[in-house]
C-alpha cells in the first residue's frame, strides 16, 4: 500500500471515533481528530499518543480537520449527525469522501438503543448524502464495529465491515483504508441504499452483546478471497 493520507474523524473524541484513531494510528496512519470544540480535540490527540507512542495525530475544530485529507469518517450519534453536516458545509470538497457511520438509533430521542428510528431519506446515510455538497461522495460503513472493541488494543479484531456507496472507486478507497485495521475485513455491500440495512444490524447487535456481556461483530461466510 502506498503511504496513507491523513484520516479526519469528526466525531473523534467519541468512543467508535477514538477507537479508530487508536487503531488507525497504531498503523502509522495519519490521524486528525476533529470535535466541536479544539481544545476537546487536542487532549483526545495527546490520549491517542499516550496511548500510541510517537502515534501521528493531531486534533483541530471539525472544518480545520477535514480540510485535512481526502476520507473523512464521520463518527457522531445521529442527533449530532444534520448538525455537524450543516456546520461542515463550507469545509467539505467536491471529490472529497465521506464516510458515514451514523445509525438513527431510538436512544437519540431518549427511545431504547434496541430500536432504528425511521429516516425520510431511507437511512441515515442517504440523509448525509442528500445534506453534502455537491461532488462529496458518501459512503456508509463501520455501523457493526465495536467503540469499546476499538479502544481496547489487547483484544484481537476479527470481523467484518460492510461498505457501501454508489461510486466504485470511492468504496474502494474506503475498504484500503479499513482494511489497514488488523482484523477488519472491509465486504462490498451493494449500492447506498442498502445502508438502511447494514445500520439496522446495529442495534440487533446492541441487544445481543447486552445479553452476551460482550462486543461480537458481523462475519459473514462462504465468500471468495478476493473482495475487491
Amino acid at each position: 500500500m502506498d503511504a496513507p493520507s491523513p484520516v479526519p474523524i469528526v466525531g473523534g473524541t467519541g468512543a467508535l471515533g477514538f477507537g479508530l484513531a487508536l487503531r488507525l494510528a497504531r498503523e502509522g496512519v495519519p490521524v486528525v481528530i476533529g470535535s466541536r470544540s479544539a481544545e476537546r480535540a487536542a487532549e483526545a490527540a495527546e490520549r491517542v499518543r499516550e496511548r500510541v507512542p510517537d502515534a501521528p495525530v493531531e486534533g483541530f475544530e471539525n472544518p480545520e480537520a477535514v480540510r485535512r485529507g481526502p476520507i473523512v469518517l464521520l463518527t457522531v450519534p445521529f442527533r449530532a449527525q444534520s448538525e455537524n453536516l450543516t456546520n461542515l458545509k463550507e469545509a467539505l470538497e467536491p471529490g472529497q469522501i465521506l464516510v458515514d457511520a451514523t445509525v438513527p438509533l431510538a436512544a437519540a430521542v431518549s427511545g431504547r438503543a434496541t430500536r432504528l428510528l425511521g429516516v425520510p431519506q431511507g437511512s441515515a446515510a442517504q440523509q448525509a448524502q442528500e445534506m453534502a455538497p455537491d461532488g462529496v461522495l458518501v459512503v456508509s460503513a463501520l455501523h457493526t464495529v465495536s467503540g469499546a472493541a476499538l479502544t481496547d488494543l489487547d483484544h484481537n479484531l476479527d470481523e467484518d465491515v460492510l461498505v457501501a456507496g454508489d461510486k466504485g472507486d470511492a468504496k474502494r478507497a474506503v475498504a484500503e483504508l479499513i482494511a489497514r485495521i488488523p482484523g477488519l475485513r472491509p465486504v462490498n455491500a451493494g449500492r447506498l441504499e442498502t445502508a438502511r440495512m447494514i445500520e439496522g444490524i446495529t442495534p440487533l447487535l446492541i441487544s445481543v452483546n447486552a445479553r452476551y456481556k460482550t462486543t461480537a461483530g458481523v462475519k459473514l461466510t462462504g465468500l471468495p478471497d478476493e473482495l475487491w
